[in-house]
């Protein structure tokens, strides 16, 4: 793969070129095997066996070796596991092009194509984490690991809120992008709406406008008990919407118990459209006044999210980018001075290393100086600790707890990514939420799924006595929390150092990086990274269109994922240090880094560098002529073909010399050809030509044929692709479908398939209990309001 992203991937690392189907160039990668760590593979299933250097063998040959494979598809899975793994053929099992959220389906556009490598980016972050807790239990076991990640379920995981579905959702929570689509359905009106009529049916917190200086900003600050009162004050425009009575009604009261005549609430999403049109039209007029970086930074000075669009370009030669070392300047060998992404994931105490600079090797740049250190390595030997029965069927982390802090999406993905390998989790929300129940209930649905759940308010000294006590029982803090936010609840590193030096925290917010920059004390959402980065200007063709990208928590979740991986490497820095004598460490990610690492192909810019004119906007279809979504006459599809292959393709269709065509020719005779052919035929004859073919299906139907009820047994995780668990007696009284924790398959630990999320504060007097809390201390704490043991009368206010 010729491509300057390869800077990036290839940061730091050292090079050696073999040809492993030569006897003598294999036997020299078993000799590298024998004396690693970790091999990571992402050939597809078989192939490696093939070459000699099959998990099996290297396992057998370094027991302490964590061997980690990346296909496409499970190697079980029989119907996909040979299939090419391209990144447009993984997205488009998924459902991925076809899902590609309400604008799209109020405008009528489907498949939709996007350029961001979304599966990778879930894969590699989940099978870097794999990897460092395998290791962290390779400390206590002495034995390694064989650890499979296909991306196809990592992708299904990133893109969980997505393929969610709640049995007989709510329309108090639906929004009126929702509750459009619903009423042309039901009318049997076209999905034809335009870019500029669907600005409308926008939240008007929730949405793009246009400034001073003719460049859009977003505000994402809806949901929130503040944040809308606080986007309204920074506007001059607070005192006319309270004059005209706004309602500020609790959103967790049902509706039946709000004043007669209200439909709504500024403190929860969405608006009605009475209200969204007045509020969005003030807030138009106010934009108007200043420009987009003003009143980025009159927002994030006021704790409000918003941001200014740009483009990704713009992002990479940001001061808050370069400042905070999200983004570097390298000396690449190849091409010269260049600005790249850093880091996804660092450690505080590892300062240094999270900017390191060192370019990418040109290839075989090293072959001489690690043949000779071959040379000079000693045989590999079994440990003699692997004489001992192996401990099999133990999750990696067993023994271990978290305390999760956090809220929405992001920060409640750290602790329940690692909960599945057996952590015990404990999560404190305040005892009056400032989120409302769309963000809090909804999605922790997913997200708080094996948790135990504790209302406190951890402002009081009640209530920060018993976060002490739990502070000094765990081995994790998760938060997502500005550092601004830190020590006022009692989390900033020299207290929690104090009480346990072993604590690591796992702090992650909208714009930290490994130093600090302009921004890194602004708050925001996944949307806002989108902005910043130019994930949205892409999505929608350019600054003046600009759109989120299709899915619920693209970034959030994979944020969440990079936290997750900082704790894990965290934790094997703790166990090599010894522990007890302050093996403690901040473990840290961002949103910002996140939204970088999904965009990886673009995030460099260099001299001479090709314009920025990578796919983009709403009709794209793909890439180029070879790596597209094609209609047959019965179903769209994704062709990802090599040039190679274009002999084969003309032959099939009987369109001449194809390779003879320029580009858009090319795309045209392909398009005309694929509509005469059914899409099963096509299927089964592209694929006997070893042509990579795709249907495009739909997340509810890969769901739907994945689906296993809780009640009955638990899913199978080891040989289909995709899994999917029916929680069938929810607390909630409603069936809810969510994606199975499938995504990493190690051979020799256990992986825990989460029970439901519980009713936030189910469990406060039982932890407290656990905690050495009488009857009588506990039930003072509640009548105190230090404690809580509910929101609401229902699991969902409805």
């Amino acid at each position: 793969w010729n491509s300057p992203a390869n800077a990036i991937l290839n940061r730091g690392k050292r090079s050696i070129r073999l040809d492993l189907k030569r006897d003598d160039e294999s036997a020299i990668a078993r000799r590298l095997v024998a004396g690693a760590d970790v091999l990571v593979e992402n050939f597809r299933p078989g192939v490696m066996a093939r070459l000699g250097l099959g998990a099996d063998a290297m396992t057998d040959a370094n027991p302490r070796l964590v061997y980690l494979s990346l296909p496409g598809f499970s190697s079980r899975d029989e119907a996909r596991a040979g299939l090419q793994a391209f990144e447009g053929i993984v997205a488009a099992s998924v459902g991925q092009f076809t899902d590609m959220g309400l604008n799209r389906i109020l405008m009528g556009i489907n498949p939709s194509f996007s350029p961001l490598t979304l599966a990778s980016a879930y894969a590699a972050t989940l099978a870097a984490t794999a990897v460092a807790l395998a290791l962290f239990d390779r400390e206590r076991s002495g034995r390694g690991d064989v650890i499979e990640v296909p991306l196809a379920a990592a992708l299904f995981e990133g893109l969980a809120y997505n393929v969610l579905h709640m049995e007989d959702y709510p329309d108090r929570y639906k929004s009126l992008r929702e509750l459009e689509i619903e009423r042309r359905r039901g009318a049997g009106e076209a999905m034809d709406m335009s870019y500029d009529d669907l600005q409308e049916f926008l939240d008007p917190f929730y949405r793009s406008y246009d400034c001073a200086d003719g460049r859009k900003f977003y505000a994402v600050c809806s949901s929130h008990v503040a944040h809308p009162v606080r986007a309204l004050k920074v506007l001059g425009l607070w005192d006319e919407m309270q004059a005209a009575g706004i309602p500020r009604v609790n959103p967790y009261l049902p509706m039946r118990d709000w004043p007669e005549g209200v439909d709504c609430t500024l403190a929860a999403y969405p608006l009605s459209r009475a209200w969204a049109d007045r509020v969005s039209t003030r807030m138009k007029e106010a934009f108007l006044e200043k420009g987009a970086f003003e009143w980025e930074q009159i927002w994030g000075e006021a704790r409000v999210p918003g941001a200014a669009h740009r483009t990704t370009r713009e992002w990479l030669a940001s001061d808050h980018a370069l400042a905070s070392g999200l983004v570097l300047e390298v000396d690449d060998p190849v091409l010269g001075p260049m600005r790249q992404m850093g880091n996804v994931a660092w450690l505080a105490s590892d300062a240094e290393r999270v900017v390191d600079k060192r370019p990418a090797p040109r290839s075989d740049a090293d072959r001489d100086a690690i043949l000779r250190e071959l040379e000079a390595q000693e045989p590999a030997t079994r440990a003699d600790s692997l004489d001992a029965p192996a401990d099999e069927g133990r999750g990696w982390l067993d023994g271990i707890h978290i305390l999760d802090l956090t809220n929405v999406i992001a920060g409640p993905t750290i602790a329940s990514t690692l909960a599945r390998f057996g952590a015990k989790v404990v999560s404190i929300d305040t005892t009056m939420p400032t989120l409302d129940p769309w963000n809090a209930v909804i999605f922790g649905l997913h997200a708080n799924r094996g948790k135990r759940s504790l209302l406190a308010n951890l402002k009081s000294p009640g209530g920060r006595e018993v976060l002490d006590r739990l502070l000094r029982r765990v081995d994790l803090v998760t938060i997502n929390a500005l550092d601004s936010q830190l020590e006022p609840l009692g989390l900033d590193p020299a207290r929690l150092k104090a009480i346990n030096p072993d604590l690591i925290l796992c702090q992650l917010d909208a714009f930290g990086g490994p130093r600090r920059g302009p921004r890194s004390g602004y708050p925001g959402y996944d949307d806002l990274a989108q902005a910043s980065t130019g994930v949205m200007a892409r999505f929608g063709g350019g600054l003046e269109t600009p759109e989120e990208h299709a899915h619920f928590g693209t970034i959030d979740v994979l944020a969440g994922f990079s936290t997750a991986l900082a704790a894990a490497v965290a934790l094997v820095k703790r166990a090599r240090h010894g522990g007890g004598d302050g093996g403690g460490d901040v473990a840290r990610s961002s949103l910002a880094a996140a939204g970088q690492l999904i965009q990886l192909p673009f995030m460099v810019d260099y001299e001479g560098r090709a314009p920025f004119d990578e796919p983009s906007g709403r009709e794209v279809k793909g890439a180029h002529a070879l790596y597209r979504c094609y209609e047959a006459a019965d179903g769209w599809f994704f062709l990802a073909a090599k040039r190679q292959r274009l002999a084969a393709l003309s032959e099939l269709l009987g369109l001449g010399a194809l390779a003879a065509l320029p580009e858009t020719e090319l795309q045209a005779a392909l398009a005309e050809g694929f509509a005469q052919r059914d899409l099963a035929t096509l299927v089964e004859e592209l694929r006997a030509r070893d042509i990579a073919i795709q249907p495009t299906d739909t997340m509810a139907r890969v769901r739907e044929s994945h689906l296993v009820q809780e009640s009955e047994s638990e899913p199978d995780l080891s040989d289909a692709t995709f899994a999917f668990v029916r929680h069938d007696r929810h607390p909630l009284g409603r069936a809810v479908d969510l994606v199975a924790p499938n995504a990493i398959r190690p051979r020799r630990a256990r992986i825990t398939v989460p029970g439901h999320a519980p009713k936030y504060g189910a469990e406060s007097r039982a932890i407290l209990a656990e905690l050495g809390y009488g009857a009588d201390e506990i039930e003072a704490l509640i009548s105190e309001g230090t404690v809580a043991e509910s929101w609401s009368e229902a699991y969902l206010p409805v």
